[in-house]
This record gives structure tokens, C-alpha cells and sequence, in this order.
């Protein structure tokens, strides 16, 4: 059995790896699938039936109209969506859309039965028809926002990237399913009854949805979304000048040529179909299209699963995004020619055409749509998505509407006197001519983009926004060579080096070596230091010529390094001139370090005795140069009795480069000396960047410097620094495990340091290893600490002197002296508080947007009332904790009262006798501060409260001195006769304020320390 068990957890876990889903994930994204695929199901039926009808009985000459008035209701329903967020709560708002979605699907199935009546001269059953269509846009649109606002809620924004392809994938399932069940459904309910079923699908979405709303309440805001009357919207005309301009015009042409060409596609293919079934029936075109459905969305889920993100990581987005306008102009074409020759039928052409625009415009495109909006400014990009895909996507059907009308129009023109049967398909030519002349517009539209988006990304290196992918690499070389080769600022220079060092490493040199020559010196070193990262020997002749000329000495013997460390049978006996006492320390001593590493035994006794007169002489500068070239060396031969010399040089350019030294060669009987000197300021920088280059064999040594409690903070600190910086799967592992058992201020610095690691590195390791849930454990902790701080100012009656939106947390020791035991006390618990408010809001940005933390939490501590219900309704539309609610009422302006109410669920509150409750608050010392902790005994003093002896013992040997004093003075009160036993114990401490106050407590109670020992 459980072995069973076994199995089936590694079958679960295999299968949550395969689809990149954490387990706790798993529920929301389930249910969200479902409900996409539920109310997809139904709108898919209704949308083929409605064809099916509409061109059985009027033809497809009508759908123009349709196409233009989809335009307006999908812009005023988007109105309506947004009315309803501002009048009612938005779990409520989701589940309403779609109930408003299947009460109309209910309704038609009454107007397609009134054959007989008219209004205005219409048919109610062609106004029914016609309304269904526009319902049917509607709905897809509907259905869409509602799907992107529940996931958005529900999910993070890590979360989303994992759970929302699965989500969407749920249409496309519903494309399988109701393309190839439809014909079965037309046999059991007959073609007008599809509403109703369509309607109960939509409901089935809905009720499941319902369910999931009401699950997971705290991903909802109970209050409508908070819109600032003084903040100007981002996004203005000011925004899209130069540069910026030149992209979004484009960006905007992509989008509406993909709508366009979408649409004229649509109206052809229901065109042949409606021409070709004319004497079958709406049961036949239905059936037709079910069937067409459901092969079509077999191969868009097998697409969007398992080929469009390797085929962008392959092929790239601009490669990617021509595959449809590329395939559009050959099929296009091949559909005319077979037209024009009688090969074939227009109408395959059609179906062919019409199963590619759809099986890459809703995989493909909508794949790389979303890439296209990277390189704009964070500041509009989101505005400008909006302007997309909101206005001028649906503004764009309404455009293909009159585009279709134009083109019927013309073919009656062109062609007045032709038979019906020929004019159908003379009339699809015409369309077919218009189809391939705008998809090479559409191609040269992505030419367009991908020009201004290399240039884009260029001007956001300067802005040091690096962080960019699928970048076409030829055009990005040319784009930098140009930019190196134009009379601009080095910094300028220098930014495009950076990025094309980040985007292209290995074959930087190609763009570089060809500019060398030409650079500053700054800009020299810069290229070869990135070069020796991955040196290549096609650039030896190039560099070799290089330093033949007249360069700075850094810039000489980077290029040394790079040949002689690139050349496969190096001539080690053309470094020898180098070698001599004239030339520059620089070059000498890079030299002579690579003589050491590739000479023989004769060249490097030469470059020993180099090195070794370099080391010993009286200038700085020789002994440090000297110093660097022992690091480079792969052997250090009888050079190392210089090294303990060299720790002790005056000279702390020196000591800073021996440091490095020990690092590189890996001398492991001198790393004690790094640990030491990450203890004294002068070398603390370069010992910890030393203990950084051990990578993971330094991580032991960190952990023994952060955990011991001996060391200042400040050195600690430094040694979780440096286990940051090394960025190792090892060390985000050691800071993790560190995260769970650790608190107060080192808990806050540890979750400083993961959020600090690049490409979120840090963020994924906590969510990796002990996931959202554990997250959430964490923040219930800290709750549950306030919980007991709360109950500690209740009960004791202590007075605070200020709260988390006021100005004053703490005191100064001058402050405190003017203030009684109990004020002090309650200033240090509302330190406490303090603290740990900052480290939640730390914990919540593993979860959520770091702006958006950042800005909630910069708000509440604001003074003003405005602020602060500006940052509390931030968290309100951000935070989807379970403890969500009992965290935001704790933020507010509540009493200690009500916040230990709203704390209930997490920590119930009992009232306890003051003396009671400051043992409890000992009980819980590993959690206080070390100030808090000698208020505690300062209070027991004053009030000649009793403590255990276990509390007053174990805090008697706290690091800290002032808790030490705190102790003594309370025993020096409570407990006379364990005092004079004690103090003989103490009157070595190495607090030399201790070592005093013992002194004079012995003095003062008449205590012999020798005597005390001897006896």
C-alpha cells in the first residue's frame, strides 16, 4: 500500500514537472480550465450553429454589416464591464457576466420559432440571427476579459507565466470537444435548440466559477478598484515622440493587418462554404463546420502545447510572427493560380487558407504579440497594449466591414456582364488578390518593427534595461557597430558593449575586434576584458597587430593575456623583453604570470625571480602589480614564503590583492585570513569579493562568520552578502534553509538578499523549495508575533509613544533616561511591531509585483489619512493571502483591541496579570530584540515582578552586554543570594561595561572572587 502511495506521488510530481505547475497551483488552475472550457464549449456551439442558420437562409452578402456593428458592441460592452467592477464586488462581477452572457442564448430560441412576424420589414428571425451573431462576438470578447481578470486575480504574477497557457488551452480543448460532439448534438436536439444546450453550458461555467470565487475570496477585493482623482494617466501623445513613435505605429499596424486579413478570410471562407452547400442545408454546413472545428483545434492545442515556444526560441519572434503572412501569400497565390487554371476550386483554396489563419493567428501570433510590447517603457507600456488590443483590434473589424463592402462593390464593377456561376468565383479571385496584397504589407510591417525594435533596445541599454530576449543578432551587431563608430559619448559606447556582452558572449568579438583600433583606451580595455571571457583564436592575428602599437600599459597586457592564453603553441619566449625593469609594472607582472603558467621550468624560474623582485620592492605600486600577478599564476613555486610577509604589508592595496590572490589559487590554509579580514573595514570589500570568487567552497565559511552570534551584525551581514552574491543553486539553497529557522533582523536581511539576486533567482529558489504555502506560513508568523505584541500592550498597560504611521519608533539612550521602565518597554514592542511589518511586506513581494508592494507599504506609513487607505486598497487589489483580511485591518488605524480580534483566527487573545504576561514575552526572547529584551528586566526591576530562573539565566548569557546589565540589576533586586553566586562568574566579561558593573556589585556586596573559585 504504500508502495502504491510512493508511486503515485512520484506520477504526480512527474506530472506537475511536465506541466510546470506547483501543487499548490494545481486547484486554481483546474477549476479556472474548467471554466473556460465549460462556457467555451457552449459558445463554440452556438457560434456554428448561428453560422449555419444565417448562411442557409440570408447568405453570407449580410455579414459585412455584421462585421461592422461587432465593432460598437464590443467596445460598449467593455463600458459595461467596467460599470459593473464600480458597483459591485468583483467575484460577484465575474460570475454575473456570465449569467448575462446565457440569459439571451435562452431568448433567441423564442425568435427563431416566430416565423410569421416582422418589425420595420425585417424578420424576427433574421433580427434573431443577426443578434445571435453579435451576441456570439460578444461572448468570445466577454469571455476573454473575464478569463484574463479572474486568472490575473487568482495568480501572481510568477504564478500566471506557469498556470495561463494551461488556462487558455482550455478554448482550444473546447474546440476538439464541441467541433466533433456537434454533430451528435444536432441529432439529439435538433439545430434551433442549440441555444438552450449552449446556454446550460455557459450556466455549467458559471456555477463553477461561483465555486471558485467563493473558495478562494481572499484573491477578490471586497472594494472596486481604487482610481486616484489626482494621478494623470500615463499614456499621452507627449509619450510617443521620436523613437517610441516610429514603433508604436507599426506595432499597431501588425495588430490591425492580423485583424484585417482574419476577417476577409472569415467572409471568403463562409462565402465558398454557403455557395457550395446551397442545395444541402444549415444541418449540412453545421455538421461541415463541426467536424472542420474539431480537426482545426486537434491541431492548435498540439501547437500551442508542443511546438510555438520552441519554435520562438528556435527561429526567433520576427521569424515566428512571418510564418502567417508568409503562408497567407503562398497559399493565396496558390489558390489563384489554381482559380485562373481550373486545376482546382477556389473553395479548397479557402479551407486550406482558412485552417492556417486560424491555427496560427490564435497560436503563433498571439504567442509573440505579447513580446512586441517589451521594448516600450514601463511607464506606457501597458497603456499602449490597451490602446492595441482594446480600440484599434475591434476597431479593425469594423474596418474589414467596409473593406468587404468596397470589395463587392468593385467586383460589380469590374465585372457587370458575367454569369452568377462565374461571378462567384471571378468575385473570390478579386478577394484572393486583395488577401495577398495586404499580407506583404503585413511582412513588410514586421520588416518595420524589427528595425525600430533593435533600435529600441539599444537607447534601453542606455538606460540600463538589459534584461532583453529574442533580439535578431545581425541586426543588433550592425545597429552597435554603427553606434561605436559614430563620434558619441564613451558612455554611450560603453552601454551598447554591455548589452551586446549580455545578449551575445561568446561572439562579442566579432562586432569587437573589427573596432579596436578605433576605441579610447577605456573603451579597449572594456572590449578585451569581455573577450578573455571567451577568447577565440580567429581575433590572434587582429590583436596581435593590436598591441604592437603604442597602447596604455592596462590595455597591453590585457591584450597579452588574450593571446598567449588563446594561442594553442605559444612562443612564451616573446613575453622575455616584457620582463624587464623598464617596463611598466602592469605588463611586467602579466608578463611573468604567464610565463609561470605556460613556460618551462627554465621560464618560470626567469618569471619567479620577476615576481619575487616585484613583491620585495620599496614602491607600492610594484608590490602590488607583483601581488595580482601571483593570482594569475597556475603555480606559485617557492613564492609562497612571501605570502605572510605580504598579509602584513603597510600597504592595504596590497593586503587587498593578496586577498584575491589566496581566492584564485585556492590556498586553503590562508582562508582563515580572508575571514578575519572581512572583520575590519579596510579590507572587508575586497575579502568578501575574495570569498564570492571561492563560489561554493566559501559557503561554509559564511555560514560559520553569519551564524555566529559573537560577531557584530555588521560583519554578519556581510557574510550573507557574500553567500548572495556567489548566486549558486548551493547558496540560494543555504539562504532558503536559513529563511525558515531565523528571525528578526536576520530573517529581514537574508529576504533582502534572495530579492536582491538577478533574474529573480532568489524569488524562484524560496517558491521552488518551500513553495507559496510556505510563504504564506511564514507571513502567519509574523501575524501571529504582532498578535502576541498586541496582547503585551494591552495587559501591561503600556503606554506607546508612537505607532507604525508616526514618526518615532524608538528612542535614543539620552531619551530613554528620561523615561520609566514601562514607556520604554512599550517603545521597544512597537519597534517590534515595526519590524515585523517590514518583514511581511518583504515576504509578499516572493509573491507579488515588487512595485506594487513597494508602493503599498510606502503609503501606509504615510502620516496623512489618504495614504494610507491608498496603500491598504492597493494590497486589497494585490494580496490574495489567506490571512489577507486580518493583515489589512491590522494596517488600518484600528486599537490594539481590534486588531487582536481581527487576529483571532491565527492567535486567540486571553487577558493575562501583567507579571504573567512579561513571562510570556520572555518565554518568546529568541523572537524580541535585544533592546526589548533588557526593557523586559528593567520593567521586572521597577515593579519587583518575579521571573523564572531558567529565563533569567539563559538571558545572562546573552551576546549582548546591556541584556547582561538588564539582568544584573533585576537579580541585584530579586535575588540577592544567586546574585553574589553569580557575580564571581562574570567579572571577566568581555564587555568592559559588565566587567565594571560586576566589579562594583561585588565591591558593593562585600563578594571575594578568588575565594569564591578556590572554594
Amino acid at each position: 500500500m504504500e508502495k502504491q502511495i510512493s508511486g503515485s506521488t512520484v506520477l504526480g510530481q512527474g506530472l506537475l514537472r511536465g506541466l510546470n505547475l506547483r501543487p499548490e497551483e494545481v486547484d486554481r488552475t483546474l477549476l479556472m480550465f474548467l471554466v473556460y472550457t465549460m462556457t467555451s464549449i457552449g459558445l463554440i456551439w452556438l457560434e456554428l450553429s448561428t453560422v449555419g442558420l444565417f448562411l442557409d437562409q440570408y447568405g453570407a452578402e449580410n455579414l459585412p454589416w455584421i462585421y461592422i456593428a461587432s465593432a460598437a458592441i464590443g467596445s460598449s460592452l467593455g463600458v459595461v464591464y467596467s460599470w459593473l467592477q464600480k458597483i459591485l464586488p468583483l467575484r460577484q462581477v465575474i460570475v454575473v457576466i456570465l449569467l448575462l452572457m446565457a440569459v439571451p442564448l435562452f431568448l433567441f430560441r423564442v425568435g427563431l420559432g416566430l416565423k410569421g412576424f416582422a418589425i420595420a420589414g425585417l424578420s424576427i428571425e433574421f433580427i434573431t440571427l443577426f443578434l445571435m451573431w453579435l451576441w456570439v462576438e460578444a461572448c468570445y470578447l466577454l469571455n476573454d476579459l473575464n478569463t484574463s481578470i479572474t486568472a490575473n486575480q487568482l495568480f501572481n504574477i510568477r504564478e500566471i507565466k506557469r498556470t495561463y497557457p494551461l488556462v487558455s488551452s482550455g478554448f482550444l480543448v473546447a474546440g476538439v470537444v464541441s467541433g466533433f460532439s456537434l454533430p451528435l448534438v444536432l441529432k439529439i436536439v435538433g439545430l434551433k435548440n442549440v441555444t438552450i444546450v449552449s446556454g446550460v453550458m455557459v450556466l455549467v461555467g458559471a456555477s463553477i466559477l461561483f465555486y471558485l470565487a467563493q473558495r478562494h475570496q481572499q484573491s477578490f477585493p471586497d472594494s472596486s478598484r481604487w482610481t486616484p482623482e489626482d494621478e494623470q494617466p500615463e499614456f499621452s501623445s507627449r509619450n510617443l515622440k521620436g523613437p517610441l513613435q516610429g514603433y508604436v505605429i507599426p506595432l499597431i499596424a501588425f495588430f490591425v493587418m492580423a485583424e484585417v486579413l482574419y476577417v476577409l478570410v472569415d467572409f471568403q471562407f463562409f462565402s465558398q462554404l454557403e455557395y457550395q452547400n446551397q442545395a444541402a442545408g444549415a444541418n449540412s454546413i453545421v455538421s461541415f463546420l463541426g467536424i472542420f472545428e474539431g480537426i482545426l483545434s486537434t491541431f492548435q492545442v498540439a501547437t500551442q502545447w508542443f511546438a510555438s515556444s520552441r519554435l520562438v526560441e528556435r527561429t526567433g519572434v520576427f521569424a515566428t510572427a512571418s510564418i502567417l503572412p508568409a503562408g497567407i501569400v503562398a497559399l493565396g497565390t496558390f489558390s489563384l493560380i489554381g482559380g485562373i487554371t481550373g486545376l482546382f476550386t477556389v473553395f479548397l483554396g479557402f479551407v486550406i487558407l482558412r485552417f492556417l489563419d486560424e491555427l496560427f493567428h490564435y497560436t503563433l501570433i498571439e504567442t509573440t504579440g505579447a513580446v512586441l510590447f517589451q521594448p516600450l517603457p514601463d511607464n506606457t507600456r501597458s497603456d499602449i497594449q490597451t490602446l492595441v488590443n482594446g480600440v484599434f483590434e475591434p476597431m479593425s473589424t469594423g474596418v474589414s466591414g467596409f473593406l468587404i463592402l468596397f470589395i463587392l462593390a468593385l467586383s460589380h464593377w469590374l465585372l457587370p456582364d458575367e454569369p452568377a456561376s462565374q461571378f462567384e468565383s471571378q468575385q473570390s479571385l478579386v478577394f484572393v488578390t486583395f488577401i495577398i496584397g495586404l499580407s506583404l504589407v503585413w511582412l513588410l510591417v514586421v520588416l518595420a518593427i524589427r528595425t525600430q525594435y533593435v533600435s529600441l533596445l539599444v537607447r534601453s541599454a542606455e538606460r540600463g534595461r538589459l534584461g532583453v530576449t529574442d533580439v535578431n543578432m545581425r541586426a543588433l551587431k550592425r545597429s552597435v557597430a554603427e553606434t561605436l563608430s559614430q563620434p558619441k559619448p564613451d558612455a554611450d559606447k560603453r552601454s551598447c558593449i554591455e548589452l551586446l556582452s549580455q545578449l551575445d558572449p561568446k561572439n562579442v568579438g566579432e562586432t569587437l575586434v573589427p573596432l579596436l583600433e578605433d576605441l579610447s583606451p577605456t573603451l579597449q580595455r572594456q572590449s578585451l576584458e569581455i573577450m578573455l571571457n571567451h577568447p577565440n583564436p580567429s581575433y590572434l592575428g587582429e590583436i596581435r597587430a593590436l598591441s604592437r602599437r603604442a597602447l596604455p600599459p592596462e590595455v597591453l597586457a590585457l591584450a597579452l593575456r588574450y593571446i598567449w592564453l588563446t594561442e594553442t603553441e605559444p612562443d612564451i619566449e616573446q613575453l622575455r623583453p616584457y620582463l624587464q625593469p623598464q617596463v611598466d609594472p602592469v605588463v611586467r607582472g602579466t608578463a611573468a604570470a604567464l610565463i609561470m603558467r605556460r613556460g618551462d621550468r627554465e621560464q618560470k624560474a626567469v618569471a619567479t625571480n620577476t615576481i619575487r623582485r616585484m613583491i620585495t620592492d620599496r614602491q607600492e605600486r610594484e608590490r602590488v602589480m607583483g601581488a595580482r600577478a601571483l593570482g594569475e599564476a597556475d603555480y606559485l613555486q617557492g613564492l609562497r614564503l612571501y605570502l605572510d610577509d605580504l598579509l602584513q604589508d603597510e600597504s592595504l592595496r596590497v593586503r587587498c590583492a593578496l586577498l584575491d590572490v589566496i581566492a584564485s589559487t585556492h590556498m586553503e590554509e590562508y582562508y582563515p585570513s580572508l575571514v578575519k579580514a572581512l572583520a575590519y573595514r579596510s579590507t572587508r570589500e575586497a575579502a568578501r569579493q575574495a570569498l564570492v570568487r571561492l563560489d561554493n567552497e566559501a559557503i561554509p565559511l559564511l555560514i560559520a562568520v553569519a551564524e555566529d552570534i559573537h560577531k557584530s551584525d555588521l560583519v554578519r551581514l556581510q557574510a550573507w552578502n557574500a553567500i548572495g552574491d556567489i548566486g549558486t543553486i548551493e547558496a540560494i539553497d543555504t539562504l532558503v534553509n536559513h529563511l525558515m529557522g531565523a528571525w528578526g533582523t536576520t530573517r529581514r536581511n537574508i529576504m533582502r538578499i534572495l530579492l536582491k539576486i538577478p533574474d529573480d533567482a532568489g524569488i524562484e529558489g524560496v517558491l521552488d523549495r518551500i513553495g507559496r504555502s510556505g510563504v504564506e506560513t511564514l507571513i502567519e508568523q509574523e501575524l501571529m508575533f504582532m498578535g502576541q505584541i498586541y496582547a503585551a500592550l494591552i495587559d501591561l498597560s503600556l503606554l506607546p509613544t508612537a505607532t507604525i504611521n508616526g514618526e518615532s519608533i524608538s528612542g535614543d539612550l539620552s531619551e530613554s533616561q528620561s523615561q520609566s521602565p514601562q514607556q520604554l518597554l512599550g517603545r521597544a514592542l512597537r519597534g517590534l511591531e515595526f519590524d515585523a511589518i517590514e518583514r511581511v511586506f518583504l515576504l509578499m513581494k516572493f509573491l507579488y509585483p515588487l512595485g506594487s508592494i513597494q508602493a503599498a507599504a510606502f503609503n501606509i506609513r504615510s502620516d496623512q489619512v489618504g495614504n494610507v487607505a491608498r496603500g491598504l486598497e492597493i494590497l486589497d487589489n494585490t494580496v490574495d493571502i489567506a490571512s489577507k483580511r486580518s493583515l489589512i485591518n491590522i494596517l488600518d488605524r484600528h486599537s490594539e483591541l481590534e486588531k487582536l480580534e481581527y487576529l483571532a483566527p491565527l492567535i486567540p487573545y486571553r487577558p493575562l496579570k501583567p507579571s504573567a504576561r512579561l513571562r510570556r514575552l520572555l518565554e518568546l526572547r529568541h523572537f524580541l530584540s535585544d533592546w526589548t529584551l533588557a526593557c523586559c528586566f528593567h520593567l521586572a526591576r521597577s515593579a519587583h515582578w518575579s521571573l523564572t530562573a531558567e529565563q533569567t539565566l539563559m538571558c545572562l548569557r546573552h551576546p549582548t552586554g546591556f541584556v547582561r546589565e538588564a539582568v544584573l540589576a533585576y537579580l541585584r533586586i530579586a535575588s540577592r543570594r544567586a546574585l553574589v553566586e553569580l557575580l564571581p562568574m562574570l567579572q571577566n566579561d568581555h564587555d568592559p561595561l559588565v566587567a565594571a558593573q560586576v566589579a562594583q556589585m561585588m565591591n558593593e556586596l562585600g563578594v571575594n572572587g578568588a575565594s569564591i573559585r578556590s572554594s
